[in-house]
């Protein structure tokens, strides 16, 4: 299996992922199977398409490859099936949204990287793919963004994972035995992180009125 069909099973499975976090937000909020299938796409393809737009290399992958929407319908008829058995809601959008933050940090910097970005861009652009499209669901979900509340642990895994891929791509050792441990590094902080209530400062040290 060569590197690009890699990274495109990489990137299919991140939207997959997200867009059953997008998706069960949805069921949370009593949404229908129309604002079901929305959420889940613009959380599991948001991200790629600003990434996409920065980059300027044409029309976004989501648009030019019809088999990007075939994960966000995927998702939806998951949660349409499971969503009577679960009981706790939260914790499994936060699982699937951790999977998706890792999975989307790594292959949103891989991709800048074979556009010929520069490391610290295609980091930037890795880190705008993993919280992209969970800043667009939670906005339309009417939500405050987990990037921006200081109870969850977001925007530093993202980071994290983006810049460990951008330094071993510039190294030269973009291998399965080296994205595979970020992915899980990214995945246990976001899953640690809420679970331990990490957060960052918040941004002033009294209350501001």
């Amino acid at each position: 299996m060569n590197a690009s069909v890699t990274l495109l099973i990489l990137d299919l499975v991140g939207v997959y992922f997200f867009a059953v976090s997008g998706s069960l937000l949805a069921a949370r909020q009593r949404f229908d199977l129309v604002g079901s299938l929305l959420l889940a796409s613009v959380t599991g393809l948001g991200g790629g398409v600003v990434r996409d737009l920065v980059l300027d290399a044409g029309p976004p992958i989501a648009f030019s490859q019809p088999l990007y929407l075939a994960p966000p319908v995927l998702a939806v008829v998951t949660v349409y099936f499971i969503s009577a058995s679960v009981r706790r809601f939260n914790r499994l959008l936060v699982a699937f949204d951790a999977a998706g933050l890792a999975l989307f940090c790594v292959s949103g910097t891989l991709l800048a990287i074979a556009a010929h970005q520069h490391p610290v861009t295609a980091a930037l652009l890795g880190v705008t793919t993993a919280v992209g499209g969970g800043i667009l669901r939670d906005v339309i979900a009417n939500v405050t963004p987990a990037l921006f509340d200081q109870r969850e642990f977001y925007a530093i895994p993202a980071f994290v994972g983006a810049a460990l891929t951008a330094a071993a791509a510039a190294l030269g050792l973009v291998h399965p035995l080296t994205t595979v441990p970020i992915i899980v590094l990214v995945f246990a902080l976001r899953v640690a992180g809420r679970r331990l209530r990490w957060g960052i400062p918040l941004a002033s040290r009294r209350v501001v009125e």
